[in-house]
């Protein structure tokens, strides 16, 4: 089983009708599904056939009845999801503005839901991550939160895996990373990289595994034995960038369990991408092992 500990939330895509233009209303489609990064690595996971966990917190608003709701339907175990928080907090949001060729105009992320999970919650989980073969970690949890969902990892011997998230996120991640909390495996971009301090800052503060994502030169994953390029996987059709990161993570994780070796799960894990940018889902409804595979 994995286990995934990280944030849940409603996102709201707005996709422009034509190229969208700065500084004034654009016509165009909205549209609304669940999403967060943890939430949106788990369901993939689950339709890819993986059994997985939910750690994560929403409100007690219709939003988190829903999220919870679709992601349960779709596979993924929520028993351990939280619900409210201080002041009894609202299920995040994530809002974001698509051009008429599906790439990212601008995006903002009400992460405050996620970031209310303390590193109590994450001890009340131990017994769930104890049974983990792998944890993979989003970082939108707040730096103390993530530190001890590391240790915690470390001290049960589990395997873990970080996405960095964002670059503002990367850059309040640094401090908890340390060889005294391992990571197996750490997947940023470019821009997340830089921020983190490069690749030899990454594996010195424990990183095994740092597989970047490069876009449209696909990949780079760097081992203990060196650097493998792994090239990019085109996409049938660009449709909708949204998700195409945690689609590429959760199936990286996948193929990892399934005894792929770490090239081999990041070309499939760039399928998995390849697909997802093809869709209007965050998470394709339709996405199965078979379909990932026939791309490779």
């Amino acid at each position: 089983m994995i286990v995934v500990i990280g944030g849940a939330n409603l996102d709201i895509k707005a996709r422009s009708s034509a190229a969208a233009v700065g500084r004034t209303s654009n016509p165009g489609v909205v549209r609304t599904t669940p999403g967060g990064v943890g939430r949106n690595v788990a369901e993939n996971l689950a339709r890819l056939g993986s059994p997985v966990s939910l750690v994560s917190a929403v409100g007690t608003d219709a939003a988190g009845d829903d999220v919870l709701e679709e992601t349960e339907a779709a596979g993924v175990d929520v028993s351990r999801v939280k619900r409210g928080g201080p002041g009894d907090l609202a299920t995040g949001r994530y809002v974001a503005v698509l051009d008429a060729d599906g790439e990212l105009v601008t995006a903002v992320a009400d992460m405050a839901a996620t970031g209310s999970l303390t590193p109590g919650d994450v001890d009340a989980v131990a017994d769930l991550v104890g049974t983990a073969a792998l944890v993979v970690l989003d970082g939108n949890l707040a730096a103390a939160t993530l530190g001890r969902a590391l240790d915690l990892c470390a001290g049960l011997g589990i395997r873990a895996v970080l996405d960095p998230v964002s670059v503002p996120k990367a850059r309040l991640l640094t401090e908890e990373l340390r060889p005294t909390r391992p990571l197996f495996a750490i997947t940023p971009n470019a821009d997340e990289l830089e921020a983190l301090g490069g690749v030899e800052a990454l594996h010195a503060a424990g990183a095994e595994l740092v597989w970047v994502r490069v876009g449209a030169e696909g990949s780079r994953l760097s081992r203990p034995d060196g650097v493998v390029e792994v090239p990019r996987v085109r996409a049938p059709e660009v449709v909708d960038v949204t998700g195409a990161g945690d689609a590429a993570l959760a199936a990286f994780c996948h193929a990892l369990l399934g005894g792929a070796e770490p090239t081999r799960a990041a070309a499939y894990g760039q399928a998995a991408a390849a697909l997802t940018v093809a869709s209007t889902h965050t998470v394709r409804p339709d996405l199965t092992d078979a379909l990932v595979r026939s791309l490779l």
